[in-house]
């Protein structure tokens, strides 16, 4: 079964592939467009650095389950057609409620001591 879209669900995908294709493998992932949580099962540390560098998705999960994100213990959100902006429970996820405003004064226009000022 081909994967051509984002479908939710307790579904379980499972494509086997020879390690030296690896490489295609992130980049047919990554030419989805889709990009949630990816569930990897490795014992060699190279390759999970490797995949966490190319691989567009929001979550990756390494030899444990890929279910049960906890809101504010493990920040949840996706990448590309699954994304959300910033992740729930992420350290920037407050910055999705506010709006930043600066407010400068330019206090020399105001008066002043000149001489102080032409002193500098």
């Amino acid at each position: 079964m081909d994967v051509t879209h984002e479908v939710f669900g307790p579904i379980l995908h499972v494509v086997r592939y020879r390690g030296e294709y690896l490489d295609q493998v992130i980049k047919d992932i990554n030419a989805l467009g889709y990009g949630l949580t990816l569930g990897l099962h490795t014992r060699l540390e190279s390759t999970m650095q490797m995949v966490a560098g190319r691989i567009k998705a929001g979550n990756m999960y390494v030899n444990r389950s890929m279910i049960g994100a906890v809101v504010g213990v493990q920040p949840f959100g996706g990448e590309g057609m699954s994304g959300t902006g910033f992740k729930a429970g992420g350290q920037n996820y407050l910055l999705k409620f506010v709006h930043e405003r600066v407010y400068t004064q330019d206090t020399t226009a105001a008066g002043g001591n000149a001489s102080l000022l032409t002193s500098l």
